[in-house]
């Protein structure tokens, strides 16, 4: 594809990084000329240095013959304008903006083509804090990620000691629990990806994949770790879009306090939120922390836009007593080097959003891709199409199903059913198939799997 991403912040650097390296035609527009040779020396993509609304921009980054644009530079404004510029100007496809104001996003009817034509709205901002509320709503997950609206999850998970399945081969889940049905997707064993068979033993410290209907995933989780108790007293620190937007979703459930520094901040975060305590002052101020009893805190979250502030005060609260502590960091080089130490999980914005936008730039019908294990690994769930003459997939058991390597199949969603991969299930026309793949170089195969033949037609 002919993809123009515009905006070379940690987004557009992170997406233009992901499809170069699928053999994608890349244009990356910003104004920061030194940010655009960085990202050059590293990845194989054209640059023009602009502002990204300009049509002559535009037009020098070839958007006459684009497939696709992608505005996500910092202004909201920016990016509607750039679309509707393609779009009057160029009659560019697809047309893909970060809208991250609430005053824009409340309002759908405006993105529409004959008022301003966006045909993707991505907010970081909402995809982060759905991400944060899955992983407080599964106390002991290292990620959770929906598919199928919901109806199925896939769960990452670290086996402790005294897990019943620790130790034990991985065709004995049956054993362990005859009434859930569940399948272990992959397998990371000090940072390498092992692809489950049944004689696989699971080892402590493994991340292990697992899938499952949404209603078993904490009798799965019980198999692999000694399940953490349900979260009751949170602390966020930070009361910016996220961390207001989280205390909005989870207060009703919850025991919410949130700490912001600037006075005038929490004077609106107070008026806004309605069970959430707001404080005013440093998450790092040892003395504010112990007032507020972080010994029994369950969990602090850490959600200010400042990567050192938010591992500090995550570490600190770790250190004075809170059971879970996560950290907001945007630079990619922090995120493997704290996750699993002092901090039990470090969230990347980029891997959560940049989810959202490979789902649009995927062929066949794909409806949901979540990257995984900061973008080494993917789940897809792409659905099928076609009969036995014009599909690879469609009449085929699982087991026949040309899978390239390092592929496997989790599950099938059909009519609303979640149905666990077996060798012996056929899959059929609309099913919704959902892969994990640990080697996203097979990228292209498995989109090539689920592209209907010409008979269909």
């Amino acid at each position: 594809m002919k993809i123009i991403i515009l905006g070379a912040g940690q987004v557009g650097a992170t997406l233009a990084e992901n499809l170069a390296s699928e053999a994608n035609d890349i244009t990356i527009v910003d104004t920061n000329a030194e940010r655009l040779r960085e990202l050059q020396d590293r990845v194989d993509i054209r640059s023009i240095t602009g502002r990204a609304s300009f049509p002559n921009v535009l037009k020098q980054a070839g958007a006459d013959d684009a497939d696709m644009l992608v505005a996500v530079t910092n202004s909201d404004e920016e990016n509607m304008i750039a679309c509707q510029v393609a779009y009057t100007l160029f009659r560019t496809p697809t047309k893909i903006a970060r809208i991250r104001q609430n005053a824009y996003l409340s309002h759908p009817e405006l993105f529409q083509n004959d008022v301003i034509p966006v045909d993707v709205i991505i907010s970081p901002e909402r995809i982060v804090t759905n991400y944060i509320q899955r992983l407080i709503e599964h106390p002991g997950a290292l990620q959770v990620v929906d598919f199928a609206d919901g109806a199925l999850q896939l769960v990452a998970v670290k086996a402790y000691y005294g897990g019943p399945l620790v130790g034990q081969e991985l065709r004995y889940i049956r054993e362990h629990m005859p009434s859930v049905d569940t399948r272990v997707a992959a397998i990371f064993r000090r940072g390498t990806p092992i692809l489950p068979e049944g004689t696989t033993v699971i080892e402590a410290d493994d991340e292990v994949f697992f899938i499952a209907a949404r209603k078993h995933i904490r009798d799965v989780m019980s198999e692999m770790r000694r399940l953490d108790e349900n979260y009751k007293r949170i602390i966020i620190a930070g009361g910016g879009n996220i961390g207001e937007r989280l205390a909005s979703n989870i207060e009703t459930h919850y025991n919410v306090k949130l700490i912001e520094k600037n006075i005038e901040r929490c004077h609106q975060l107070s008026q806004r939120l309605d069970k959430t305590l707001v404080f005013n002052g440093h998450a790092s101020d040892k003395d504010l922390l112990l007032h507020e009893n972080i010994e029994e805190t369950d969990i602090f979250c850490s959600l200010t836009n400042d990567d050192e502030a938010n591992i500090m005060s995550a570490m600190l609260a770790k250190r004075m007593g809170a059971r879970k502590v996560m950290a907001l960091i945007n630079n990619p080089a922090y995120v493997d080097l704290v996750q699993g130490g002092e901090i039990d999980i470090a969230i990347s914005p980029q891997t959560a959003t940049i989810g959202s936008l490979l789902t649009h730039v995927r062929r066949g019908d794909v409806v949901n891709v979540h990257s995984l294990r900061r973008g080494a690994a993917e789940a897809i769930e792409a659905i099928a199409h076609g009969d036995e003459k014009s599909s690879k997939v469609v009449g085929k058991k699982i087991a026949e199903v040309p899978l390239p390597e390092g592929t496997s199949i989790g599950a099938i969603v059909r009519s609303g059913e979640v149905i666990i991969a077996h060798d012996h299930i056929v899959i059929e026309s609309d099913d919704h198939v959902i892969m994990f793949l640990v080697d996203k170089r097979r990228i292209k195969e498995v989109e090539r799997l689920f592209q209907v033949g010409l008979t269909f037609f």
